[in-house]
């Protein structure tokens, strides 16, 4: 575990210095710790948001601004959390994966989605460690369950896969909704039409469920289907780097 102290000390020292997360933790969309960014499942390794060395915002009151290492992520860590991370033994390592070797694992990425809408579960901001989740969240982890790293955000993800026509959409291909400028929101195809998604109360499920690419079906299904945008296939990792 890392005391204030010493990682404030660590920062002025190696600023570069990679810590590993030993629980789950929650990182914040600013230094005043009010709205969830995303989360950190124990065992991701962290760094200081290099963007911001130097700057007097680095450190601000009682949080410091860090990046996930695995997609790049940023945001606020609580300086109170320190004590749940420690130095990594070594620099995390980019690994790639080819072409087949994710689209020989999409059956389990799907089975990750599966198992996640059969636990108790609701919508949440920003949310990626289970059971709760936000539509990307839910995208992101069930790849990254099985050693595929995709970046965070449904508008990331649309613009790192590769783009593809829905009626070409497979099992394991991503489909998008949102505004004609921008994805909001994000499931994973299952075929025939069907898609599994984390989705808010106000619009959504409240949580995941499946829905259906159709013209009848009740407000949610009709709500998103307005919103469609395209599909996209996963063909290779996110290369995130130090």
């Amino acid at each position: 575990m890392v005391a204030i102290s010493e990682f404030q000390a660590a920062i002025e020292s190696d600023p570069l210095i990679e810590y590993q997360i030993q629980a789950n933790l929650n990182l914040y969309d600013s230094p005043a710790l009010t709205g969830l960014a995303t989360q950190a499942v124990a065992g991701r390794q962290l760094r200081l948001d290099a963007a911001t060395l130097g700057e007097q915002q680095q450190v601000a009151g009682q949080a410091v601004r860090v990046r996930l290492c695995e997609d790049d992520y940023p945001g606020w860590l609580p300086l109170e959390d320190v004590d749940l991370i420690e130095v990594a033994e070594s620099s995390y390592q980019v690994i790639a994966l080819s072409e087949g070797m994710i689209r020989d694992r999409l059956p389990q990425v799907l089975a990750f989605a599966h198992r996640a809408m059969a636990q108790p579960n609701h919508y949440l901001w920003g949310g990626t460690v289970g059971p709760n989740y936000d539509c990307s969240g839910l995208v992101q982890t069930a790849f990254a369950a099985t050693g595929i790293w995709i970046p965070r955000d449904a508008y990331q993800q649309e613009e790192f896969v590769q783009p593809i026509a829905l009626a070409e959409a497979q099992p394991g291909d991503l489909v998008f909704f949102g505004t004609p400028e921008k994805a909001t929101h994000v499931g994973l195809h299952l075929g025939e039409g069907y898609y599994i998604h984390s989705s808010g109360k106000d619009q959504g499920r409240n949580g995941i469920a499946i829905d259906r690419l159709a013209e009848s079906g009740d407000r949610v299904t009709q709500a998103y289907l307005q919103q469609l945008r395209g599909a996209g296939r996963v063909v290779s990792c996110y290369l995130a780097c130090n």
